[in-house]
């Protein structure tokens, strides 16, 4: 009976075995097969940089999440395909592009105007609001004709204002604006908010009745550039410096800042409006305030109404711009622009209060905004890392979990037959001793 059992357990040990021998060659055979992984995406506005101006004309991010570069011709197209991104062949350069609003800045300025570069239609976005004469928009307009046929002139509704008057309020003489972001030095810590809230001096507080004092602004730069610091009256942000307000006591945790790419789904928060969203839809916009011209906005189709000047604009937790000003309000839709504010931060030499040890997820990113009360602990932060051990042992397209398996049906092949011969020899001996005596 016992050698019946023998015989059954290395029967099945060996046809086990044999069934991993086949198993583990389909394996490698179906990862050989398998076609070659899509490249990793790279960032198309890395991609326009290493390029050059001539060869691409911008980059944004397509409906399928992927990032788009525009190129000149076919061998660029060929480059961009194979580092993972989407060429489109368009007829004018980033440099064409960049000398057209380079003609519009020289022009005589037309208070009411703003212009900046479609990337997706490859042209140059010239717009008008209300309040620009039909003298002037012809004068434009033969600017615009002079430049070439890569200049759309466009009629705005509503004014190009700024946006006085985030996410929490701030008062002052000047008018009610929001704060951005909060941002230190090293030593202090300060409101990173809009250049034309107020100028250098100004005092804000937190209340109409100016008991209780927020700061003090102590530099900035309008027009120009739209941004400012406001030195906190204490010295310090206080607990929930990271987080910006969204409405009904909660926020949104910041972890890092970057520029933004065209496409790219944001979100701005404001003293007046609250939590809107929208997307970029240009980059280094220029505007023609009343008070002044401002270069290197960023525009977007979110909403924005005054008051919300200076409130934060951020995606997935990163830090993207502070409110400039726009036309249109919040009921029927209209145009805002915002102040990067890596640009803002390089100039003023301050870098941005986040929670401790969290990652800063790319511009890229469209996760939809957590909203967090402020003071709470950070969640720890999704990323696109090394994948797990699971991950890599279930990927079909690789040959070591086959090669595994295979190795392994092979040493319990060879395990079985050992051990069956070593059985046999035992049981001769045994026999043996038995018929000598």
């Amino acid at each position: 009976m016992r050698h019946v059992r023998r015989r059954i357990v290395r029967r099945a040990a060996r046809l086990a075995a044999v069934g991993g021998l086949l198993l583990g060659t389909t394996m490698v055979t179906q990862a050989v097969a398998s076609p070659p992984p899509d490249p990793v995406p790279a960032d198309g506005a890395e991609l326009v940089r290493r390029l050059g101006a001539e060869r691409t004309a911008g980059s944004w991010i397509g409906a399928d999440g992927r990032p788009v570069v525009a190129v000149t011709d076919r061998g660029t197209a060929a480059e961009v395909r194979r580092a993972g991104a989407t060429p489109k062949v368009v007829r004018h350069s980033l440099s064409e592009l960049r000398s057209a609003t380079a003609t519009l800045r020289a022009a005589p300025r037309v208070a009411g105007t703003a212009w900046a570069v479609d990337y997706r239609h490859n042209e140059v976005v010239v717009r008008a609001d209300r309040t620009v004469s039909a003298t002037d928009w012809a004068a434009l307009a033969e600017v615009a004709e002079g430049i070439g046929g890569h200049v759309r002139m466009e009629r705005s509704a509503g004014t190009f204002t700024t946006r006085l008057n985030g996410a929490q309020p701030i008062l002052s003489t000047s008018g009610r604006c929001s704060t951005g972001f909060n941002v230190t030095d090293g030593r202090r810590e300060f409101i990173l908010t809009a250049g034309h809230c107020g100028p250098t001096g100004s005092v804000w507080f937190a209340d109409g009745q100016g008991t209780r004092q927020v700061g003090r602004t102590v530099a900035g730069s309008f027009p120009g550039n739209d941004y400012s610091l406001v030195r906190y009256a204490g010295g310090r942000a206080g607990e929930g410096a990271d987080v910006v307000a969204v409405g009904d006591g909660k926020g949104v945790r910041i972890t890092g800042a970057a520029d933004p790419a065209v496409g790219q789904r944001v979100f701005r928060s404001g003293s007046t409006t609250g939590l809107r969203d929208g997307r970029v839809t240009a980059l280094d916009a220029t505007v023609n305030y009343p008070e002044g011209t401002v270069t290197g906005l960023i525009e977007t189709d979110v909403c924005a109404e005054p008051g919300d000047s200076g409130g934060p604009l951020f995606a997935a937790g990163i830090a993207l711009g502070v409110t400039s000003g726009g036309s249109g309000d919040c009921r029927t839709g209209g145009t805002t622009f915002f102040q990067p504010v890596t640009a803002a931060m390089e100039s003023l030499g301050v870098r941005l209060i986040t929670a401790t040890g969290a990652a800063a997820p790319g511009p890229g990113s469209s996760a939809t905004q957590s909203a967090i009360a402020p003071g709470a602990p950070a969640a720890a932060a999704g990323g696109t890392g090394t994948p797990s051990l699971y991950a890599r042992l279930t990927d079909p397209r690789n040959t070591g979990p086959g090669l595994l398996v295979v190795a392994g049906s092979l040493v319990a092949l060879v395990a079985t037959r050992w051990i069956r011969t070593e059985q046999d020899r035992r049981a001769y001996q045994r026999q043996y001793s038995a018929s000598w005596g």
